[in-house]
């Protein structure tokens, strides 16, 4: 495309070195000062009122001072941050960057085992989290003679209340350390739906890499809709990512870089969403496809214009096409849909599909940014939309798994290529994630994409979220599932969602199971279907033959 190779060309704003973004941070550290320069500009809008990029840096900066002035830590020391998506998460973790600390952000929902696993595996040298995970850690902090602070909470022993360390000074700075691209920054751990999770660890120079690819998406959609990047106003986000997630990364870096605000909200509630929009002016949403859904079904029971909208932003997991068909029916052109593919691995998007080209292949996951390199695994090389797993390698690609070697060596090619999980196609530059290798249901010997099976599901109109996946089947080896929650007051039976399937897509692929029930599909908290349980239910309900409705 032209447009990418005037902003990759020698001297242009994303020039490509080696693999490396020529221009730009090269460590988070050098990302977070730049922002001091947006003074008073509104950063963090919360329940508790606004911060500015000046007041936080300054905070960010003090509590980096503590860290090695009070509590002895050195850049390499891990420091652990688990909590709401409060304001002051964005001031732990960006003070473990200044005092050059490696960030870990734990899941703020797990249970205490949960916790005591990543903190036993990461070894931290301070634990930073709101009143809400005290308990979680406390007997693992007090075995461990870790120290902590906490954030919307009581002093307690073994920890300091954040809001009695004093006032930030703004006139002083970070403490005096040396952060270099090639030090680790962060370490995050994985979802775990298979398994424990892995702690994913990534350099400076990658966290930096992924700090500059949502600026290169958003300058490429500028530039084909006629404007110029980095003109007009400044946006304003409403980021509803967990703050731990990767997905959350992307959204807040490219938020930072433009001296834009981030709206926070405590507990995703879609009528709270709307008067959010409104009330703050927001020009960009940022959520898994679920909440996008509800927020987009809410804007239309409501008849909402939402007129400062003008981008909507998914990811963390698959988004239906019904969803950007949604959106150009509520908004036409003027809201801009976007989704992408990224993993903890890629430390956050790699991929972007936005715009009319969205609009026009609603099932890609878009092209890669020009620190991203990709390929499909497949017999006949991957060409012409063949099926094999996607490989990636780029800058923001994470250097292994923190104390697992072999995790790490079964992860990456003796060449550099991670190895994602994911089956996909290639074609035209664009890629499209079918399934994942471990999802894909093999019946009699017959590939079924569950992907592709739940796009025929959303695209019924009383289907409001589906799940299709594999259970065991005595002869064909696997039978393919469905688990369906219908619209509140929809009708549909089974019966007519198989026939519906089966209109779209061949005999073998439609499910021979299907439950519909009326309690929402099991997720995680970045929206990830949790097929283990939905698989477990059904087969703890035994073989069935035929279809099946429940719920």
């Amino acid at each position: 495309m032209e447009i990418v190779r005037k902003l990759t060309a020698p001297g242009a704003p994303f020039a490509v070195t080696d693999g490396v973004y020529a221009e730009g941070p090269r460590t988070l550290r050098e990302f977070v000062e730049a922002t001091w320069a947006y003074g008073e500009r509104p950063f963090l809008v919360s329940r508790d009122g606004t911060m500015s990029y000046g007041d936080f840096f300054a905070r960010a900066c003090a509590l980096a001072r503590r860290f090695a002035e009070v509590h002895g830590l050195r850049p390499g020391d891990r420091a652990v941050v688990a909590m709401r998506n409060h304001p002051e998460w964005q001031i732990a973790f960006w003070a473990a960057q200044l005092a050059g600390l490696v960030a870990v952000p734990l899941n703020a929902w797990w249970a205490e085992d949960e916790f005591c696993y990543a903190l036993d595996d990461c070894r931290p040298g301070i634990l930073l989290v709101d009143g809400e995970r005290v308990a979680r850690v406390r007997r693992w902090a007090a075995r461990a003679e870790v120290p902590g602070v906490v954030f919307h909470g009581e002093a307690e022993p073994g920890f300091e209340a954040y809001d009695e360390l004093g006032p930030a000074d703004p006139a002083l700075g970070p403490p005096d350390v040396d952060v270099r691209p090639e030090d680790d920054a962060t370490i995050i751990y994985t979802s775990g739906t298979t398994g424990r999770p892995k702690g994913a660890v990534a350099t400076h120079l990658a966290q930096a890499g992924a700090a500059m690819n949502p600026r290169f998406q958003a300058a490429v959609s500028a530039l084909r809709r006629g404007k110029v990047p980095g003109l007009g106003p400044d946006p304003v986000s409403l980021t509803t990512f967990p703050f731990f997630h990767v997905a959350a990364f992307t959204s807040f870096y490219a938020v930072m870089a433009a001296g834009g605000s981030l709206v926070l909200m405590r507990k995703w509630d879609a009528e709270e969403a709307v008067e959010l929009i409104r009330k703050h002016g927001v020009t960009h949403y940022a959520g898994v496809p679920t909440t996008a859904l509800q927020l987009l079904d809410t804007v239309e029971a409501r008849g909402e214009r939402l007129e400062t909208l003008s981008h909507l932003n998914t990811g963390g997991a698959p988004a239906p096409a019904r969803l950007v068909a949604q959106v150009t029916r509520l908004f036409g052109d003027r809201v801009e849909p976007r989704n992408g593919y990224g993993l903890t691995e890629t430390c956050g998007g790699v991929t972007a599909n936005f715009g009319q080209e969205y609009r026009d292949h609603p099932g890609s996951a878009g092209r890669p940014t020009p620190v991203t390199e990709l390929r499909i695994d497949a017999p006949g090389g991957g060409a012409d939309g063949e099926v094999g797993e996607l490989l990636l390698r780029g800058q923001s690609l994470v250097r292994g798994y923190w104390r697992d070697e072999e995790a790490t060596r079964r992860a990456f090619t003796d060449d550099g290529w991670f190895r994602t999980g994911d089956l996909a196609t290639l074609v035209d530059g664009r890629v499209s994630v079918v399934d994942r290798i471990k999802d894909m249901v093999i019946r009699g010997g017959e590939n079924v994409y569950c992907v592709e099976v739940e796009a025929a599901l959303h695209d019924h109109p009383d289907v409001v979220d589906a799940a299709v996946l594999g259970v065991p089947h005595p002869v064909l080896g696997e039978e393919v599932a469905a688990v369906v929650r219908l619209r509140p007051g929809a009708r549909a039976g089974v019966p007519e969602l198989r026939a519906h399937v089966g209109e779209r897509l061949a005999a073998f692929k439609v499910p021979a199971q299907v439950r519909v029930q009326e309690e929402p599909l099991p997720r995680n908290l970045t929206g990830k279907i949790l097929k283990r349980e939905l698989r477990d239910s059904l087969v703890g309900e035994g073989e069935v033959s035929g279809p099946v409705r429940s719920g």
